[in-house]
């Protein structure tokens, strides 16, 4: 806290020589990131007319140094999801950790997919961050130990700011359940008052990283489609819920917030980015010392232009020093005659691919991944290894279920709830009315020439997260599971395998998930 001289009655008047000497207003500049998940090279924006390429590691580096060169006070935040990728899961995280020390972040959440390689290697991994790694409402299920630390106060140039981290349970459920039961997660919000009551007297403001709410659409250009995105809800309920909040910085959703959404009640900040290292965030605070309250504010996404931005010279140095360790990621598997896009609420090419390798390999009847394993299109041209792994970097193995047509169809009326995304499949072909409520929306299942029975079993293929009834899919675990755990490969080798096979890949029949008005 900034240092008050005492209060002195002087002719009949309060004088505070504090206020009198010291009170002025301190400019603070608040960075912050969220579900930067791997992407460390910059992107064709397709979408815009522009900017040809956005995105990257080593710009959005730059673009941090930039600011803090011009502005006085700066720190920088990240709300969770920093492990994805082929190189993330090679090295079990450590180049997307090298790259958080190298732009020297103040403190992070935790997100869902910082236990991609399992509970218990993050607990160790997290050691290697020089600055804290959050999770207040996050506990070891067996003992009822903290998991993570839940707060740190950040001081720079006097100016002192506490921050409280968490993980949504709805985050939880994002992710092979297996490789996060060894963490109880709790209801955040009792967790967050308890920890903003203790640090207010201590700070200047508080600050709540948070990774929760509806999981994000993974789509490439998902900030052009106001259809699919997910929103604020959670984070506006929990700064409603949670006195002494000034600022919060989301995650989970990439519901990009152009500027600071300000609680109607308690007049938070809220803001977050649209995810995958697309924007910086940005949030430039007024902060009147003698007061000690925030007087204004201007905050906005920063887009990361990569052609404008010299790349950091020391992340640069650090993606090469490891990919070199990795030769085999740069060599060509197949040739994509077309791009093959991801879509996160319909059917897609990449989608379409990817299922109808489940189906022909495991010699089934029909193939189900989910749209939010698929992290990455595809180019048109010669696709590399790391391309392909980044498309699907997780490590599930394949899996073999027997199902019902009941199964398959509560499968398909959970898919169309699009709570997590459209399912995207091989084999029937199924037509369907959003429109209709929930559980209702399926029209007619076919197989083949013949609709799908109830009473008959068939042979489904897909992986291991669909199998453990994640992403919300609890249908899958009263299947019989034809392929016991740690008997198959895992999908990402099946990929690499079949399509180097192929050598070359058109795009796949499409009309498997048909929309209808009744």
């Amino acid at each position: 806290m900034i240092f008050r001289l005492p209060k002195l009655i002087l002719l009949g008047y309060l004088i505070d020589y504090g206020s009198a000497l010291f009170a002025e207003e301190r400019d603070v500049t608040l960075l912050f990131t969220n579900d930067f998940e791997s992407a460390f090279d910059p992107t064709p924006a397709y979408w815009r007319d522009d900017i040809e390429l956005i995105g990257g590691a080593p710009q959005i580096a730059t673009l941090v140094d930039n600011i803090r060169a011009e502005e006085e006070l700066v720190f920088l935040f990240d709300s969770g999801d920093i492990f994805t990728g082929i190189l993330s899961k090679l090295t079990e995280g450590a180049v997307p950790m090298e790259i958080m020390i190298t732009m020297g972040y103040d403190a992070m959440a935790i997100g869902n997919h910082e236990f991609e390689y399992g509970w218990e290697s993050f607990a160790e991994q997290k050691n290697r961050l020089p600055f804290p790694v959050l999770g207040a409402n996050m506990f070891y299920a067996d003992s009822g130990r903290r998991y993570a630390q839940p707060y740190t106060i950040v001081e720079r140039d006097g100016f002192r700011i506490g921050v409280v981290g968490i993980m949504g349970q709805d985050a939880g459920t994002a992710i092979i359940p297996s490789h996060v039961a060894g963490v109880d997660v709790q209801d955040p919000i009792p967790v967050v008052q308890a920890w903003v009551d203790e640090l207010r007297p201590q700070v200047d403001i508080v600050l709540a990283l948070t990774h929760q709410g509806k999981t994000a659409p993974m789509q490439t250009d998902d900030e052009a489609h106001p259809e699919i995105h997910r929103g604020i809800q959670a984070d506006y309920e929990m700064a409603g819920a949670v006195k002494g909040i000034d600022v919060l910085f989301g995650g989970h959703a990439d519901a990009g917030t152009e500027q600071a959404v300000v609680h109607k009640k308690t007049g938070t900040l809220i803001m977050q980015t649209y995810g995958q290292g697309t924007r910086l965030g940005q949030l430039k605070l007024s902060f009147d010392t003698e007061r000690n309250e925030i007087v204004s504010h201007e905050g906005r996404l920063i887009p990361v232009v990569s052609n404008e931005l010299e790349p950091h010279s020391v992340i640069v140095e650090k993606l090469a020093h490891y990919r070199a360790q990795f030769p085999e990621l740069e060599e060509t598997v197949f040739y994509a005659q077309e791009r093959l896009s991801r879509a996160y609420n319909e059917e897609s090419d990449l989608g379409n691919l990817y299922a109808d390798i489940l189906l022909d390999e495991l010699d089934a009847e029909i193939g189900f991944i989910n749209a939010g394993a698929l992290r990455k299109d595809l180019p048109q041209g010669d696709v590399p290894l790391a391309d392909l792994m980044d498309s699907f970097p997780f490590q599930d193995e394949v899996v073999v279920l027997e199902m019902t047509g009941a199964q398959i169809m509560s499968v398909l009326e959970q898919s169309l709830t699009l709570e997590r995304g459209l399912l995207q499949l091989s084999g029937p072909k199924v037509r369907y009315n959003k429109k209709r409520s929930t559980a209702n929306r399926v029209y007619t299942v076919e197989m083949g020439k013949y609709p799908l029975k109830l009473t008959q079993t068939y042979k489904v293929a897909t992986i291991e997260i669909l199998a453990q009834g994640g992403d919300l899919f609890s249908a899958f675990t009263e299947a019989k599971r034809l392929t016991p755990r740690g008997s198959q490969i895992t999908f990402a080798e099946m990929l690499k395998n079949h399509l180097s096979r192929r050598q070359v890949i058109g795009l796949p029949v499409r009309g498997r998930m048909i929309p209808i008005l009744e």
